[in-house]
């Protein structure tokens, strides 16, 4: 149930390391306006939908079908389930203990979350997405949340994932603010991925801070072009990565996460155990024909070397929904959605821990999207 896409050695030890281990799940939700550009991703069906996304998927992230009337229903997509209908059912059956961060939305979610003191991005397209004083702050709180969560895990890893709309165009601009040639490689919620659209409004954004781009300040990088969700995980893998196992639970937006989490780490002297960290996603995301996942992770994994890093090893989930009995399932083979909130992460967890096979996951997600749609019948 689980495939090592890169640096399949060090992943094997990982998984030696982490299996029959506990989890513990932290989401970090943040909110960029460059998300709102129509056209530019398919979470959430109009750009209105998309700024409370975030708070939807966090609502049944945390209480599921328990709440018959959430405040912020799942938003209609394009076609699919929103991906949380996945963690959801794994953290639910395994009684994983779930953190929820707000980094920085525009409403306030409906649950029990930290507010961490962000606030949403600008759109990255002006080079001036977030003050660099919130940025330094957001470090701070990554830092002093990921020590503290580590801290009650005695023998087992950290699970971060993340729910930012638009988040794979924000991590297109910081890869290539770092240096790393990602254009047509990274993935979106659509079905073919809109390389020119992203390009286009990272190329704009990167305008204005490209004089001193080969010695950029990593934070001054993420103030430019970056979003709230960013700079907060990579906080918390550095700082949780000294005493526990990290899976970062993403794709595209992991990896560039995982750069930046190289750079911040060397510019500021911060000790890490970047061993300890692998990313892992879905095959939907590993497999997309209309982006290049591994080989991202190839050149994120060069990009580490040469600062002296350990490079991550990519894990997916061979999740596989072709024989599931629902349409919104089925879309995910058709390259809808791929990934979100933790998806592929839980997964990974659901078969490091309790030996989760293909049978039992499916059952388990359809079970939610079953009760969902008895209480939700339109």
């Amino acid at each position: 149930m689980i495939r090592i896409y890169t640096q399949f050695n060090q992943g094997q030890a990982w998984i030696d390391r982490y299996k029959n281990t506990a989890s513990t799940f932290a989401c970090v939700l943040g909110f960029t306006a460059t998300g709102s550009i129509p056209g530019i991703s398919a979470a959430g069906l109009t750009p209105e939908d998309r700024q409370y996304t975030a708070c939807a998927d966090a609502e049944f992230l945390y209480y599921g079908n328990s709440q018959p009337n959430p405040q912020y229903p799942l938003p209609p997509l394009v076609a699919g389930a929103s991906p949380v209908m996945i963690s959801r059912a794994v953290v639910e059956l395994l009684n994983i203990p779930v953190y929820l961060f707000d980094a920085g939305l525009p409403h306030s979610p409906a649950v029990p979350a930290i507010h961490l003191g962000g606030m949403p991005a600008k759109c990255l397209s002006g080079g001036t997405a977030m003050e660099i004083s919130t940025v330094h702050h957001l470090l701070e709180q990554g830092l002093q949340w990921g020590e503290r969560l580590a801290s009650n895990i005695t023998d087992g890893y950290l699970i971060i994932g993340e729910c930012v709309v638009g988040g794979t165009t924000t991590a297109l601009a910081i890869l290539t603010g770092l240096g790393i040639a990602a254009a047509g490689k990274v993935n979106s919620s659509h079905p073919t991925c809109n390389h020119d659209q992203k390009w286009q409004v990272v190329q704009a954004g990167l305008k204005h801070i490209q004089a001193s781009q080969n010695s950029i300040d990593p934070l001054k990088l993420v103030a430019a072009v970056g979003d709230p969700m960013q700079v907060v995980v990579a906080g918390m893998a550095i700082a949780a990565s000294r005493s526990c196992g990290v899976i970062l639970a993403g794709g595209t937006q992991m990896l560039a996460v995982y750069a930046l989490t190289s750079a911040i780490a060397r510019a500021y002297n911060l000790s890490w155990q970047p061993a300890e960290i692998i990313v892992g996603t879905t095959r939907w995301v590993t497999e997309d024909p209309s982006g290049s996942t591994v080989a991202l992770a190839q050149l994120v994994a060069e990009y580490s070397i040469d600062l002296g890093v350990t490079p991550p090893p990519l894990f997916a989930t061979q999740l596989n929904f072709s024989h599931s009995r629902y349409p919104q399932l089925q879309a995910y083979e058709q390259g809808f959605v791929k990934e979100g909130m933790g998806a592929g992460g839980t997964c990974i967890a659901a078969y490091l821990s309790h030996n989760w096979q293909q049978n039992h996951l499916l059952e388990a997600i359809e079970y939610q999207l079953q009760l969902y749609q008895q209480i939700h019948p339109h």
